[in-house]
């Protein structure tokens, strides 16, 4: 897909040069349409180009997800690593978009003992949230205006034979008829090219299957959504 369509971008580059070239013997009006006709042409392509990597990093995602060897359980500080991985998803953001500012509020339980976790595996499960619920605040202060104060709250709890992670955003919330559906493959609320609905189903994944623990939500539509990770203290 993504083959064709650049060579389509250069044959339509080599009969816009063409038509250029034979502009004298051409009446104005209808070179003005041809000229309009390979400029939307253009666009359809570059658009077929954009959505076929898209398609395309999706199916790698899929393919390394799916074939990737686990990795081996270690003890990590799992207070350091949330809010290594947080920060990161802001100044992630920010990277591309210098107008992006949020309020992250951290509260971390000093009690939680070294923890058997896949490092790398656990990192990318916290990034896809805080991911989302940047993009989840971010989208409603575009919204609501300066007025509104976008903020993520992160937490963990050191409980009775497990341990609590907590992110939650002040965006606009899950409602309930699609709160049941995000943690299926390609589900996404973003809108069209932002999102690839695979974060949330390798993050349930990574958490459920890979450590034995729990992933769920807990919304308040138009006010909040709040996710909790719980982990085996081992």
């Amino acid at each position: 897909m993504t083959n064709f369509a650049e060579i389509s971008t250069g044959l339509v580059a080599e009969v816009r040069d063409s038509i250029v070239s034979q502009q004298d013997r051409m009446d104005p009006k209808e070179f003005g349409y041809i000229q309009e006709s390979l400029g939307d042409l253009e666009q359809n392509v570059a658009k077929i180009r954009e959505h076929g990597k898209r398609a395309d990093g999706i199916v790698k995602g899929m393919l390394m997800h799916s074939r990737g060897q686990r990795g081996q359980m270690q003890a990590g500080n799992l207070n350091s690593m949330v809010s290594e991985y947080v920060k990161l998803a802001y100044h992630g953001i920010r990277a591309q978009d210098i107008n992006f500012n949020i309020t992250i509020e951290e509260s971390y339980d000093s009690s939680i003992p070294p923890l058997e976790m896949v490092a790398h595996d656990l990192s990318r499960a916290v990034l896809n949230i805080a991911n989302n619920a940047c993009f989840a605040a971010n989208a409603r202060a575009k919204r609501c205006g300066p007025e509104f104060k976008p903020t993520i709250r992160v937490s963990t709890k050191n409980g009775d034979g497990q341990v609590e992670v907590r992110i939650r955003d002040n965006g606009d919330g899950i409602p309930d008829t699609i709160r049941q559906k995000i943690f299926e493959p390609f589900f996404t609320t973003k809108p069209a090219g932002s999102g690839t609905g695979l974060g949330l189903s390798m993050t349930y994944d990574i958490i459920v299957q890979e450590h034995k623990g729990q992933l769920r939500v807990e919304s308040q539509p138009g006010e909040y959504a709040e996710f909790i990770i719980a982990l085996p203290r081992r």
